[in-house]
């Protein structure tokens, strides 16, 4: 994907392509996911896109969302224990990894230059060319710990 183009377009034409139209709430579903950023479900996007038009379905946003992966909009994720996930394409381009709370689910992206440096040795050690990786690590955020704690505190105290 050209990130110098306006994402719009790059929908416009790949819908052109397919013989299928930019309909109002598809653009909306795009305009929506582009501006929420971030690790977004299909559920999370279509909360969002009700709040203007009530009248799109889940099918609509899944459907664009599909288009969206096809044109290279939009990036997949897969973790552990959600639904997919999808962040702008553009985001994902830059390598990042990520914490995911198995509590709430956040998601936060981190670069460590040391990670990575310590990832490529260990495959340099052992007659490996890394040509992609991903990491994910998965706990409990600040927010959540402290639930755990208190709940764990209970449990053992009676």
């Amino acid at each position: 994907m050209n990130s110098k183009r306006d994402p719009i377009e790059v929908l416009q034409h790949h819908i052109d392509r397919r013989g299928l139209k930019l309909t109002r709430q598809r653009r909306l579903i795009a305009e929506v996911f582009f501006e929420s950023g971030g690790h977004l479900a299909a559920d999370d996007v279509w909360d969002r896109v009700r709040r203007t038009d009530p009248n799109v379905s889940l099918a609509t946003v899944y459907r664009t969302m599909k288009l969206l992966t096809e044109c290279g909009l939009a990036a997949p994720h897969r973790f552990e224990g959600t639904s997919v996930r999808y962040e702008p394409a553009a985001e994902a381009e830059e390598h990042h990894d990520h914490l995911i709370c198995v509590k709430c689910g956040r998601i936060v992206e981190f670069v460590n230059e040391s990670i990575e440096a310590l990832q490529h040795r260990v495959a340099r050690e052992n007659g490996f060319v890394v040509t992609h990786h991903r990491m994910e690590l998965y706990g409990e955020c600040a927010v959540c710990r402290p639930h755990s704690v208190a709940a764990q505190g209970v449990a053992t105290s009676t």
